[in-house]
């Protein structure tokens, strides 16, 4: 699969793994040790990496990505997305899953290899803010 830079090689990924909601095409973009951080977690491994799209994918049913920004550095070796998540409550963050739309977003910056192979992804997304609206809990004021 042919890519004339790491722009287009991440936004693809977004594309045939996330929308269309398919874990295994993973194999085609990351490296058999990816690491994702996400939330201070890591996740280490592919078929780890996989296991957790599905997880993610089984939260938000009809998830979307759509990529708003994407750039990366001179040689290619780093992409950093700003991106915005549409779809419907399953259980997402651990909330009543009750089919409600959701959307949130988030930025990616993501290790690329020379050979155009992803090798690590670190992640933030606006999960509080999801969460209070949809648990309708609101910040505590003084």
């Amino acid at each position: 699969m042919p890519y004339n830079n790491s722009v287009e090689i991440v936004e693809a990924f977004w594309d045939q793994v996330w929308n269309a909601h398919d874990p295994d095409k993973a194999d085609d973009f990351v490296v058999e040790d990816f690491v994702i951080t996400n939330a201070g977690e890591r996740v280490e491994g592919r078929e780890n990496f996989k296991a957790w799209i599905r997880a993610f994918l089984d939260q938000v049913h009809d998830f979307r990505l759509e990529p708003i920004e994407t750039f990366q550095n001179e040689d290619g070796s780093r992409v950093c997305s700003r991106w915005l998540v549409h779809g419907r409550n399953n259980g997402v963050m651990g909330t009543e899953p009750d089919g409600r739309p959701i959307s949130f977003t988030g930025t990616a910056v993501w290790a690329v290899r020379e050979d155009g192979k992803l090798l690590h992804n670190w992640v933030e997304r606006a999960s509080f803010e999801l969460y209070r609206r949809l648990t309708g809990t609101t910040a505590a004021t003084d």
